[in-house]
């Protein structure tokens, strides 16, 4: 069983002066080029004993069908991070600049969960049988995030690996950046993210529950009876 919301989180913006001078087109050909750098964080899961299955059935009680008892359950908090500096020219009326943003964008899954229902204890045929139905979960959710890095990588490439620094009144590269990142960006990485639903779907079928339930000689069955 697995549980996995999104939560975006939107980083500070800094912005690094180069000078207060005429914004002519040498100045801020002296910027560097604007870039965007895409980075799958790694996930390692943490395993917890600690709740029986019938608090485990409620936790997951969304995704399951109804009278199936949930005996372990993947839990944990797809994120997408946007880390931004913006090196930038102002001319000397302070009514332009050109800006350079460089952002460096995280996205995965951090904190993930495994939790085993403590009627299953650790070492026995049951918690193994458990254990290994939810690393399917965990594997299968990491394989979708390295399968869509590349495209992740070169669409955000195209918006943002420019050959020249944003031109524009001044302050308002900070605001543009920051809605354009929450408004389109998000999003977009969310979609990109949930397309692994289908995959997850797949694991939990009526068939793999009554697999595992019947596993061990029927251990799981007599101990959820």
């Amino acid at each position: 069983m697995r549980s996995l919301p999104l939560r975006p989180l939107l980083l500070p913006l800094f912005l690094i002066f180069f000078g207060a001078s005429h914004c002519r087109a040498d100045e801020c050909d002296q910027l560097p080029k604007p870039s965007v750098t895409l980075k799958r964080l790694d996930a390692h899961p943490i395993l917890n004993n600690t709740y029986s299955y019938k608090e485990l059935t409620h936790l997951g009680a969304a995704g399951v069908r109804k009278g199936t008892q949930v005996l372990g359950l993947t839990r944990g908090t797809a994120i997408a991070q946007f880390e931004t500096s913006i090196p930038l020219y102002i001319d000397r009326t302070g009514r332009w600049e050109c800006a350079s943003p460089q952002i460096i964008v995280s996205y995965g899954f951090n904190p993930m969960t495994i939790s085993i229902a403590r009627e299953f204890p650790e070492g026995s045929c049951a918690y193994k049988e458990i254990h290994q139905h939810e690393l399917r979960h965990v594997s299968t959710y990491l394989t979708h995030l390295a399968s869509i890095e590349k495209d992740l990588a070169e669409t955000l490439a195209q918006r943002f690996n420019t050959e020249k620094p944003w031109r524009g009144p001044a302050g308002q590269t900070q605001t543009q950046l920051q809605r354009e990142l929450k408004e389109r960006w998000l999003p977009y990485i969310q979609r990109e993210i949930n397309r692994g639903d289908e995959a997850q779907e797949r694991i939990d079928t009526a068939e793999e529950y009554a697999r595992v339930a019947n596993a061990c000689n029927g251990e799981i069955r007599k101990r959820i009876q």
